[in-house]
């Protein structure tokens, strides 16, 4: 049963792995991980959308929902996602064109049960035909969340103007047409697929747990050692993605956000074959990059384009669709050739140039390094991707495969690179600016297309280009490094401790001993009244983001590409700097980065296309799907300094360069920062960055307190009622209680009310009821403040009857939580506690907890303990007074946000006195919150 295969892995890396192979032919592989605190299984089919019947598109998408809907041994079709969610764990699962995958995570005590239950799907799903309407309908809910976006939009069409003999040209989701028909024929029609496709010989299982490997052997073997193998070999047909007649055409898009894009693709065959060498990933490194001289860098100096990505597309098992986008300017839309150009261009000076080891070697570095100190992931992401893995790798490699870089080979290169020419070449333009000839309509999307083959001339001229001056290879990264070192000074404290502070400044430091790497996160808060003290002061600091960010690039991109990455992002008391990766050359970045910041050296044109591009994306905002935009509007309607990107819109199009300027002056003249360097810093060299922030703030500044940050106080208002126009079928509903004390023991009880709810409502409302895809509850802290959400979207019902669904939920909930035993009471207070207190798997997660912790000035470190405390003590009727005090009343104190589906709006609304029509003289009238 065990292979004695090497599995290569990071040294690193503590865990210990052990690969099988079971009697009836199914590949497993153990992952022993003493330190993790959940455990957590995958397992990845290799059966996908390219399997589906001709007449029935969507059958293996609709195949991996019935299978979590109740087995032979455990019926009940909601048993395991409640018992999943009782022990503190979640799952999921999706389905691609060649591979399906289905995991779990699950507190590890609990590890042997949760196996039995999920093993069960492949070995006797019940397939219960009572359960069939209703899940195409979720189906079709999925599909119908989906009807907007653009990127299935393009999808489709390029579905449709491939090779209609190629599996990929199925449609893949499914909806109620394509899954039509009397429900005992769908059921056996699934029932065939799962037969003839669902074979252990297809199947690759990965398990994570704290638990010894021939522990987890003897798992494998007893819970899935009775899948079946029908010895079944996978025979998709030997036909060509592109053939002749799909090269060399141009495919015309009209989407529904406003942008301009150029795809230019190849066809290219399958890549698997280069895993150990990555071709592509060296050409893709080449010509993604973004220095001077490159072609993106060219591609601006011209104001053609703003944005450049190579490398993506589609894949499978004999194709490579590769693909270089790129998001073009006014300008580059009306040039768009002359784009196409300077692309050839640059391919024939890597054919000239771009083929040398020293090139190769800077990537393949980068991916030794990764690999050498590569961090954890949590127990389920690992066995998800593992598990995938396992399909595309030898098992000796199944860890190392994704890093693995052995050298150049010129030939194999060389031949991809040929392979990139003008006649193997489609080219897809998207943007709303364009007028189709003969157009037509995608399937299923509705989205306007149309297909001409490129013109003879237009092909002639990008042959045989002699690359123009300004393009140029890049000269050798000066930050990249061929080792880094972990300081082996011990931390002397087990949370952040003040490194220095003084007038309007505060640094934190922790010298990281747990993960052992040579990397380290660095935050800088600043913090200014001018950042959004009004809609115009928000919109400016959200400009000057975008345009420092654009305007970095040049001086920072190598720094990027050597594993020194940044962030900067707006927050409601003014901007965040946030630097990771390696810590060699770090303080290097983040002077160059602050020697920036305050520079008025933006040119007009920059100005002028970075303010249309931040336009074009509020705009955008109101074709996301209405949950969505939902969700927006929640953070917008309670928090005084979040504003309506339309409002942003408006205020930001008057706006001027000096305008900007002006702003980033005032910004500047009083702020306060607060900062925290974790990982591998010293203590001295926490001190010694305090000191230096302080010379510059004397200079630049001058001290400043914090910003406010200004909750809404709902209490008193009863069911405050907003509606959000917005142009979907669906309907849409949040329902928001809010805490009035931002205390421990508040934040326990909405999150364990949160927890104890969550699988029921989800039940309830989605499976059973069918209400929509788009349904959950979640605990959701504002400002520190506890609060709780119930959310859906609907094809299917209008607000008022997804807000009478959802009270009618909480009136039975008093009733279902006193049927649970104390053992199941315990089990789930148990698996809540467990998620608070899971240790981190990695320094960014640590990083992320210690910063959310300074920025709710939680500075003791300990509120998850004490929430944990918290939640040990509580009872069920802590829970009951809670829902019976806030969400019973006949008006309870809440915030109910609606979008009305154009199928809905000649139905009766949501009756409610207190309507907010103005949220601006609603924000300035109404009590608030200070954290």
């Amino acid at each position: 049963m065990s292979d004695s295969i090497l599995i290569k892995k990071s040294p690193n890396d503590s865990r210990q792995y052990q690969y099988l192979t079971l009697d009836n032919q199914l590949q497993v592989l153990l992952v022993e991980d003493m330190n993790a605190e959940q455990a957590a299984a995958s397992i990845a089919v290799n059966v996908g959308h390219f399997d589906d019947p001709i007449e029935r598109p969507g059958m293996a998408h609709f195949l991996e929902h019935m299978l979590f809907l109740g087995t032979e041994k455990y019926p009940a079709a909601e048993e395991y996602h409640q018992f999943i969610n009782q022990f503190g764990g979640n799952h999921n699962a999706w389905t691609g064109t060649e591979h399906t995958n289905f995991f779990y995570s699950i507190n590890p005590d609990v590890l042997e049960p949760s196996l039995d239950r999920f093993s069960q799907f492949f070995i006797a799903p019940s397939f219960d035909i009572d359960l069939v309407d209703r899940e195409r309908h979720a189906i079709e809910s999925e599909f119908s969340l989906k009807l907007k976006d653009d990127v299935r939009r393009s999808y489709q069409v390029l579905k449709e103007s491939v090779n209609q003999q190629h599996p990929f040209s199925k449609f893949s989701v499914g909806n109620l047409t394509t899954l039509a028909g009397e429900q005992q024929q769908l059921k056996d029609e699934v029932l065939n697929f799962y037969q003839q496709h669902y074979s252990a010989n297809l199947m690759r299982l990965c398990i994570v747990a704290p638990v010894a490997l021939d522990k987890l052997a003897q798992l494998a073997q007893q819970y899935f050692g009775a899948i079946v193998n029908r010895q079944i070999t996978k025979q998709y047909p030997n036909v060509p993605l592109l053939a002749a007649p799909q090269l060399t055409q141009q495919i015309n898009i009209i989407p529904l956000k406003t942008q301009q894009r150029l795809t230019i693709s190849f066809n290219l065959p399958n890549i698997d074959q280069f895993y150990q060498n990555k071709p592509l990933t060296y050409l893709s490194h080449i010509l993604g990059n973004e220095s001077n001289g490159s072609l993106l860098a060219n591609l601006k100096e011209l104001q053609l384009a703003d944005q450049l990505s190579a490398g993506g597309g589609v894949s499978g098992y004999n194709f490579k669709n590769y693909s270089i986008s790129i998001h073009l300017t006014d300008e580059g839309w009306q040039q768009v050739d002359l784009v196409i150009q300077l692309t050839f261009e640059f391919l024939a000076l890597i054919k000239q140039q771009g083929i040398e080891a020293w090139r190769y070697d800077e990537r393949a570095n980068l991916l030794k390094l990764a690999f050498k100190y590569q961090e954890k992931i949590n127990p389920q992401d690992l066995a998800s991707h593992l598990s995938i893995n396992m399909h595309h790798y030898p098992m000796s490699d199944v860890l190392y495969g994704d890093y693995r870089m052995d050298g150049l080979l010129h030939e194999q290169t060389q031949a991809l690179l040929d392979l990139m020419n003008v006649d193997n070449m489609r080219l897809e333009l998207v943007g709303k600016k364009q007028e189709l000839a003969h157009p037509q309509q995608a399937a299923w999307y509705d989205t306007p297309y149309s297909i001409s083959a490129i013109e003879p001339e237009r092909l002639a001229q990008w042959r045989n280009l002699t690359p123009r001056a300004e393009l140029q290879l890049s000269a050798p990264n000066p930050f990249i490094i061929s080792d880094a070192e972990v300081f082996e000074e011990s931390s002397d404290s087990a949370i952040p401790q003040i490194a220095t502070e003084g007038a309007g400044y505060r640094i934190w430091h922790k010298k990281d001993d747990t993960f052992n790497v040579p990397k380290g996160h660095i935050y800088l808060s600043i913090d200014s009244i001018q950042a959004s003290q009004t809609p115009k002061h928000a919109a400016l600091t959200r400009l000057y983001v975008e345009i420092l960010l654009d305007y970095l690039v040049e001086y920072t991109y190598q720094a990027e590409v050597a594993g020194l990455g940044y962030n900067i992002y707006p927050h409601q008391g003014g901007i965040t700097l946030h630097l990771s990766g390696f810590t060699g050359k770090q303080e290097q970045l983040l002077e160059l980065i602050i020697s920036k910041a305050r520079l008025r050296d933006f040119s007009q044109e920059r100005f002028d296309l970075i303010k249309k591009q931040l336009l074009e994306s509020w705009h955008n905002q109101k074709q996301a799907k209405p949950i969505s935009q939902l969700f927006t509007s929640l953070t917008v309607t309670l928090q005084k300094s979040n504003y309506e990107p339309e409002k942003l819109a408006a205020l930001l199009a008057e706006s001027t360069l000096a305008d900007l300027y002006q702003h980033i002056d005032e910004f500047y003249q009083a702020i306060h920062v607060e900062g925290l360097l974790y990982g591998n810093y010293p203590r001295k060299e926490a001190a010694r960055f305090g000191k230096n922030l302080q010379q510059l703030l004397s200079i630049v500044s001058q001290p400043s307190d914090e910003a406010k940050r200004e909750l809404i106080n709902l209490a008193g208002y009863g069911s405050l009622l907003r509606d959000i126009q917005v142009e979907h079928q669906d309907s849409a509903i949040i329902v928001y209680y809010q805490a009035q004390q931002a205390n421990s023991k508040q934040m326990a009880l909405y999150a364990l009310l949160n927890h104890t709810m969550s699988s029921t409502f989800y039940h309830e409302l989605r499976t059973e009821k069918q209400l929509g895809y788009m349904v959950g509850t979640g605990y959701l802290p504002l400002n520190r403040h506890p609060g709780m959400i119930f959310y859906i979207q609907s094809p299917t019902a209008s607000p008022l009857q997804l807000l009478k669904a959802i009270d009618e939920f909480i009136a039975d909930f008093t009733y279902a939580l006193l049927q649970i035993t104390d053992q199941q009471w315990l089990t789930t207070k148990q698996g809540l506690v467990q998620q608070l207190l899971e240790r981190d798997t990695n320094l960014k997660a640590s990083s992320q907890r210690f910063w959310g912790s300074i920025g709710n000035k939680d500075y003791q470190f300990n509120q998850r303990e004490l929430v944990a405390s918290h939640i040990e003590s509580l009872e069920r009727a802590d829970l009951i007074k809670l829902t019976m005090q806030k969400m019973r009343p006949s008006q309870p104190d809440r915030l109910i946000l609606t979008s009305t589906g154009v199928e809905h709006r000649n139905e009766p609304s949501i009756p409610s006195s207190k309507y907010i029509d103005d949220i601006t003289q609603f924000k300035a009238d109404a009590a608030k919150f200070l954290l």
